[in-house]
C-alpha cells in the first residue's frame, strides 16, 4: 500500500513529464505496433489539425520515440512518381551515436 506522499510524488512526476511533451502519451498509443506511418495519418489519429506547426511538434515527439523521418510514395494511396508524402518509420538497425 502506497502512502499519500508517495502518490503525491508520482503525480508530480507524471505532471512534469506531461508538461515537457503533452503529445507523447497519445502518440505512443497511436503508433503502438506500427512500423511506418505518414504524418497526416498520425495527426488524424491523435485528433490534431493538419498544419505545419502541429507537424513540427509531432516531429520532436517522434524523434524522442526513436522514429526516423522518411519521404515515400508507399504511404500515399495511389502514389505515383511525383506524388510523395512524408512520414515516420522505425529504424531497421540501431543508430550509432
Amino acid at each position: 500500500m502506497t502512502s499519500w506522499t508517495q502518490k503525491l510524488e508520482q503525480a508530480k512526476t507524471r505532471l512534469a513529464q506531461h508538461q515537457l511533451d503533452p503529445l507523447r502519451e497519445s502518440v505512443e498509443v497511436a503508433v503502438r505496433g506500427m512500423e511506418t506511418i505518414s504524418t497526416v495519418s498520425l495527426l488524424s489519429l491523435i485528433g490534431l489539425p493538419q498544419s505545419t506547426g502541429n507537424a513540427r511538434r509531432l516531429a520532436k515527439t517522434m524523434h524522442s520515440l526513436g522514429f526516423v523521418p522518411i519521404t515515400s510514395r508507399r504511404l500515399m494511396p495511389g502514389g505515383y512518381r511525383d506524388t510523395v508524402t512524408r512520414g515516420w518509420t522505425r529504424p531497421i538497425r540501431d543508430e550509432k551515436r
